[in-house]
């Protein structure tokens, strides 16, 4: 399997996928930090996450995957979101909190 099926299997098989530098539990950049947190104060606490920096070609290839030349990336359903500045926005007007509700809640 290529990285291009894989990305897309793993971002279509859950619900709620983020592509960050770390982990949820210790990222390794603040924009990945800061999505963590703006994902729990949707009270999104289980979700599934790639660690970027642990697989090179996850780390560029995902960026290929969007056309999107930054990490994090956030999918949710299967669709790309975007990244930090814009689950900022989304989250300060509320369409986030919309997007994910009823996703991967605990």
């Amino acid at each position: 399997m290529d990285v291009q099926q894989l990305i897309k299997e793993q971002v279509t098989s859950h619900p709620v996928a983020l592509y960050m530098k770390g982990t949820p539990q210790f990222p390794q950049c603040g924009f990945s930090a800061t999505v963590v947190q703006i994902l729990k104060a949707c009270g999104v606490t289980d979700f599934f996450s790639v660690n970027v920096l642990e697989n090179p070609e996850i780390r560029n290839g995902i960026k290929d995957f969007a056309n999107w030349p930054t990490i994090p990336q956030l999918y949710v359903n299967g669709e790309f979101v975007g990244g930090c500045d814009i689950m900022k926005e989304m989250y300060q007007d509320g369409e986030l909190q919309k997007l994910l509700e009823g996703l991967a809640k605990t």
